[in-house]
This record gives C-alpha cells, sequence and structure tokens, in this order.
C-alpha cells in the first residue's frame, strides 16, 4: 500500500506541471525556456538535500562508473520526457496534456519485455526477460478508458493541427520516462536512494538542457520574470516533490513488474487534480457530466489495477 500512496502523491504534485506550463505559456512564456529553467533550478534544491544527507560521494562516484549510461538514460527520461510536455502547452490546454500524458500506463508496460526481472524457483533466484503483465494492461485500459471519456466533450474543440501538435509530443515523452526511469534503475541497482538518483539523472542530462537554454536566448530572447518565478515552483513541486515521490514509490516495488505497473497506474490521478487546479488558477469551468463519469473511471480502473497487481503470481508472466 505505501507504493500506491507514495504515486498518489506524486500525481497531485506532477498536476502542477499541467497547469503552470499552461499558465506561463498562455502569458507568452516560451516552451523552451519552461523545460530548461525547471532542471536548471532542480539542481541546488537537490542538492542541499542530498548533501544534508552525506550523500554526494557517493553519487559522483557511482556516476564515474558508468558516465555514458547516465548520460544517456538520463537524457532520455528527462529531457526526451519533458521538453515535449512543454512543447505540448503550446497547443493545448493542461487538462489535454495531462489526460494524453495517461498513455504512460500503457507504454510502461509495453516496455516490459526490454527489461530482464528475478525471480525466486525451485532451484534458486532466476533471471528472465520480462512478460508484457496481461491483466495490468486491461486495467490500464479501463483507466485510459475513463480518461478518453472525461476528454471526449473538451476534444471536439480543437483543430486536428492543433490536436496533433499536442498528443504526438506527448506520446513519445510516455515512452521516454518509463523508459530513462527503469534503466536508471538497473544501472544504479540499490546503491543509491531516490533523491540521489533525481540529482543526479539531473546533473547527467545538463547537457541537454542548456543547449536548450542558449537555443531559447538566441531565438527567443531571455525568459520573463514570472516564468521564472512560476518555473521554480515547477521545479519545487513537480521536479523535486514528485519526482522524488513517483522514484520512491518505483523503487519499492523494482523487480516486480506487476506492481511496477500499479505504482505508475496512480499516475492517471493527474487529470483529476489538473482539472481542480485549472478551475482555481484558470477559472476552468466545472468538467460536463460525461467528464465526471470519466473520471469515476479513472479511479475504479486504479483500484482494479492495484488489486490485481498485489495478486500472488505463481507462474511467471501470469
Amino acid at each position: 500500500m505505501r507504493p500506491i500512496i507514495l504515486g498518489v502523491l506524486s500525481a497531485f504534485f506532477f498536476a502542477f506541471t499541467f497547469v503552470l506550463n499552461r499558465l506561463m505559456e498562455a502569458e507568452g512564456g516560451n516552451w523552451m525556456w519552461s523545460a530548461s529553467l525547471r532542471y536548471l533550478f532542480m539542481i541546488p534544491l537537490l542538492a542541499v538535500i542530498v548533501g544534508s544527507r552525506k550523500g554526494m560521494r557517493p553519487l559522483l562516484m557511482e556516476m564515474k562508473r558508468n558516465p555514458f549510461a547516465w548520460l544517456l538514460w538520463s537524457t532520455v527520461g528527462f529531457g526526451l520526457f519533458y521538453a515535449p510536455l512543454c512543447f505540448a502547452a503550446a497547443y493545448g490546454p493542461g487538462w489535454l496534456i495531462a489526460g494524453t500524458w495517461q498513455v504512460t500506463i500503457i507504454s510502461g508496460s509495453l516496455l516490459v519485455p526490454f527489461f530482464y526481472i528475478t525471480i525466486q524457483t525451485p532451484s534458486g533466484p532466476k533471471r528472465m526477460r520480462g512478460k508484457i503483465p496481461y491483466k495490468g494492461l486491461a486495467m490500464s485500459l479501463i483507466i485510459l478508458a475513463g480518461v478518453a471519456l472525461m476528454q471526449a466533450a473538451h476534444a471536439r474543440q480543437l483543430s486536428l493541427q492543433a490536436a496533433l501538435l499536442c498528443i504526438l509530443p506527448i506520446i513519445a515523452a510516455s515512452f521516454a520516462y518509463p523508459l530513462g526511469n527503469r534503466k536508471m534503475m538497473e544501472v544504479c541497482a540499490d546503491r543509491l536512494d531516490a533523491y540521489q538518483r533525481v540529482l543526479g539523472m539531473t546533473l547527467a542530462s545538463l547537457p541537454f538542457w542548456l543547449i536548450l537554454s542558449v537555443t531559447a536566448v538566441f531565438t527567443v530572447g531571455w525568459p520573463s520574470k514570472g516564468q521564472v518565478v512560476q518555473s521554480s515552483l515547477v521545479a519545487l513541486f513537480s521536479g523535486v516533490f514528485a519526482t522524488v515521490l513517483f522514484f520512491a514509490a518505483t523503487d519499492l516495488v523494482r523487480g516486480n513488474m506487476n506492481k511496477l505497473g500499479a505504482v505508475e497506474a496512480t499516475q492517471s490521478l493527474e487529470v483529476l487534480f489538473a482539472v481542480a487546479g485549472e478551475m482555481v488558477l484558470l477559472a476552468a469551468p466545472l468538467p460536463a457530466p460525461v467528464s465526471i463519469a470519466g473520471m469515476v473511471l479513472i479511479i475504479v480502473g486504479m483500484v482494479l489495477h492495484s488489486y490485481i497487481s498485489h495478486v500472488k503470481q505463481f507462474t511467471p508472466g501470469t
């Protein structure tokens, strides 16, 4: 239950990303600054936390052990995840981005065969390639059906071009985030805690953010004061609180792809939190009854997904 609770809390803080990014875009902020500033602000925040826990030296030694893997998978997990999300904010409201982002539930399940897991057999531990958790995947489809139902009325208000420019980058990000996260869990094993891993991935993805920042300077100029402040809030709430909570939750269930899928399914609640946030901060109207029905379906799907994940599996791949 603890991993699920941590996942729900991370979804709450992740929702700030969608609402604040849309707010920055509405006020004229550029997506490149929205993306890069978040991670630039995360470095000192996380450095203080990791330093106070005497974890900086072990982290740097771990990064030195395999620098290429850190650079590659951190860029995938952070850079190719967050930059597309910020780009999408220029073409769609926060509710659409949060709703479409739930395809990461499916993406995470489809990535399972690319990883190896250790299972207990009568002859001892055995390492084997993971198999798609079809029961959990079915529950994920229920969640996505709820997302589709909730967003149906809103989606008709968008042009095809705006919808595609919003949806396609998010689909790419939905694969990048779980891929980078899971690969880094393999690289780090049990040697680092969640704070260290998030800081390490932020540092390793720094070249990507610096390139994006320089590009922004020469194309759109420097960010406004308002965008700097709002990006710092995203860095704190989403970049530090949400990411650390989510990584801590996935660390607790590392090696069990069914339970890992359940933790990732809690991120479907970002949709509900994003809707509430837009109502409060952007004066968005109350969702229609069909949208409320979709929210209920999301919650039901998440509960069923969590239940399925805790059913003891006796046969590999079932």
